[in-house]
């Protein structure tokens, strides 16, 4: 099983509020009830279930949606 994550993209410098978002989770079922996530609890999380946790790239300005 594996659990992706990213940062959240709004979160400023030297704020304490959950840091992570959940992207996908592969290999298995699991039900999330929160949206926003510290690191810890993400990997204890993976730890319980036996997962493998995903860091994933932000993603360039350059293919981010432009308005």
């Amino acid at each position: 099983m594996k659990i992706y994550i990213r940062e959240r993209q709004k979160v400023g410098e030297g704020v304490e509020s959950p840091k992570y978002r959940i992207v996908a989770v592969t290999g298995g079922e699991i039900q999330i009830a929160a949206t926003h996530f510290r690191k810890f609890e993400i990997e204890q999380i993976a730890k319980d279930i036996g997962a493998e946790v995903v860091f994933m790239k932000p993603v360039d300005d350059d293919h981010k949606k432009k308005k």
